[in-house]
Order: C-alpha cells, then structure tokens, then sequence
C-alpha cells in the first residue's frame, strides 16, 4: 500500500480507482456487492429524473444499508432512517437538493432526518453531484493529511470535501472528488484492510 494521497502518480491513482469494485467484493459482507453496483450504477439515474429532484424512503434506507456495509454497521441508526415518514422524506430532501451546489447546506438538511448525519447524507449527494460531495468515509479521512482526527460534523465534512476536490482538480484529467475517495479507499483495501 503507498501513500496515495501524497503521490502525483496518475497511474498509481487510476490503478487503485480500478481495483474498488475487486475490493468491494473482497469485503466479504452480505449484500455490499449488490448494494454498491445499485448505488454507482442506478441510484443517481433515479434521482435526476424526478422534478423536483428527491429521493425516497426506501432510497434512503438503501443508501444507508449501503454505507452501513461499506463502513460500521449501526443498526440503531438503520431503525431510526426506516421511522422517517416517506413523505418527510421526499419533501426533506427535495429542499436540499434545492440549496446544490453549496457545500454544507445540502447535507446539513437531509441530515435532519432521523437517523441522517453528514457521512450518510454526503452518500446521497456523492451519487448525484459528483464533482461536488465526496462520500464522507473514515478510511479515507485518515489518509488526507492535516485533517487531524476524525470528527462527524459539518465542519469537519468541509474540510475533508474542500481537500478532496483540490486533489481531483489537480489529478485533472476528469477526475472527481468521488473518483479520489473510491481511490483513495480502495488503496487501503477498504474497512477490511484497515480494521484486520
């Protein structure tokens, strides 16, 4: 494993981007492979073809599933997201779709939902705006240099967020802040590789 956050290297970045969904199945836990092809693949699709654009319950209780298996299972948390009304829901999260592109309001305000904090909410806006809202992950975090220690607020979201999009834009090239946290994930062999 190198320092990838550290590296110019595009071709270290584009090998380790390439080796996320290898590691995703190498994860070994129920239900991640289909939840995340659902989630890289169809969920974004969904969203973007309604107007106003919002997602719904079963949406956001898939996406926390999703991020619950690719990180920390919290089945409290899960209780809590599978208890919001679905209307509260769509009508929530409509508004934060609503305050895009800033970098703190949108997540902020689905994280009104129970159970919703930024790290679940930036997975919703990571699908959708990917040049935006990278996925806020632990794993990832701990790689980014001068974040210092890992805190679960708003501030700390933007700050991990602003430092992934300077990364992307200086690999250039098409990438993304999504594009550098799969990266940057997959080089540490995801929670697997961290946590053994």
């Amino acid at each position: 494993m190198t320092n990838l956050w550290k590296s110019d290297d595009l071709g270290a970045w584009k090998g380790a981007l390439a080796r996320y969904v290898d590691v995703i199945a190498g994860q070994h836990v129920a239900k991640l492979d289909a939840h995340d092809g659902w989630y890289r693949t169809e969920f974004a699709g969904l969203v973007a073809s309604r107007n106003p654009m919002h997602i719904t319950l079963d949406e956001m209780v898939r996406v926390t599933e999703w991020k619950m298996a690719r990180g920390v299972w919290r089945a409290p948390n899960l209780v809590l997201v599978r208890g919001n009304a679905p209307e509260f829901v769509e009508e929530t999260s409509a508004e934060a779709f609503a305050l895009v592109p800033h970098f703190t309001k949108p997540i902020a305000k689905l994280a009104t939902l129970a159970g919703v904090g930024p790290a679940t909410a930036s997975a919703v806006f990571a699908a959708v705006h990917q040049a935006l809202y990278p996925f806020f992950d632990e794993q990832v975090a701990e790689q980014i240099a001068g974040l210092g220690e890992v805190k679960w607020t708003l501030g700390y979201y933007a700050k991990y967020a602003t430092a992934l999009r300077e990364r992307a834009e200086g690999l250039g090239d098409g990438w993304t802040p999504v594009m550098v946290e799969r990266a940057l994930w997959a080089n540490v062999g995801g929670k697997a590789g961290v946590r053994s």
